[in-house]
């Protein structure tokens, strides 16, 4: 099965009892980013924090990142888009782009699509040349490497969803006329290359799963479920690496 697994959740939890503790993981995100941000706790500003969001087309990105942001103060949180690089940006190193939206020590960035678009998209669309994307692994690793020996706590989610469940969200989109811009030619084109994708994504997280620079798989068919899991995960990895690093979380 490898990486991806299945896209059904481990356990099923009713929508009303998601939802409560989705809004429990929020109050505690919140306090963490406080603490982080230096608002409070010993008044420090605490390390950066990125978190990266890959997934299919229609996967859920977009309503995890709302849920993840959401209890938080808009000045504490980046949110940043990547779509294919401009002409100009083709002219640079494929990781160039990326820098600037990187969070310093005290900030937080979500970023929706990634520097990971070089072994994904590129790779299968052939966008990028064999040699091009084959030695972007280890670039990745570097760059990841060098953002986290720095500090960076890095946070990797990949929305995983069943080609079933695909289907049914892109039509409903298809019939939605405040959603149909979220549906493109692009989205159905590549539903017709789901096999090439997938042996992408596995290599891609066989590759660049490091312990610093973890890939989280959520099981995205059940929406209330992969919203819940991702807010508690990064809660989770938070706390684990703040106690590490000294931080006494008795207080919040």
């Amino acid at each position: 099965m490898g990486h991806l697994g299945s896209a059904t959740p481990p356990f099923e939890i009713s929508k009303k009892k998601a939802e409560a503790r989705l809004e429990a993981a929020q109050q505690r995100l919140l306090r963490l980013r406080l603490l982080l941000g230096g608002q409070i706790g010993e008044k420090k500003i605490g390390p950066p924090l990125c978190v990266v969001f890959e997934g299919w087309d229609a996967s859920g990105k977009g309503g995890a990142i709302k849920r993840l942001v959401a209890p938080l103060d808009p000045r504490h949180v980046r949110v940043a888009q990547f779509a294919a690089p401009t002409y100009d940006e083709k002219r640079h190193h494929f990781l160039q782009r990326f820098w600037t939206v990187l969070p310093g020590w005290g900030g937080m960035a979500v970023l929706d699509r990634s520097w990971y678009g070089r072994v994904l998209v590129e790779r299968v669309e052939g966008f990028a040349t064999g040699e091009q994307w084959k030695r972007a692994y280890d670039e990745i690793v570097e760059f990841e490497r060098t953002l986290t020996a720095e500090g960076m706590i890095l946070i990797k989610f990949w929305m995983h969803v069943s080609d079933e469940e695909q289907l049914k969200r892109f039509e409903s989109r298809r019939v939605d006329p405040l959603r149909q811009w979220k549906l493109t030619d692009e989205d159905w084109r590549n539903r017709e290359k789901r096999g090439p994708y997938e042996a992408a994504v596995e290599e891609m997280i066989d590759r660049t799963d490091r312990p610093k620079a973890r890939w989280h798989v959520i099981a995205g068919d059940d929406k209330p479920y992969a919203r819940l899991a991702v807010v508690e995960q990064v809660c989770h990895v938070l706390e684990s690496k703040l106690a590490k690093r000294g931080y006494d979380l008795t207080a919040f």
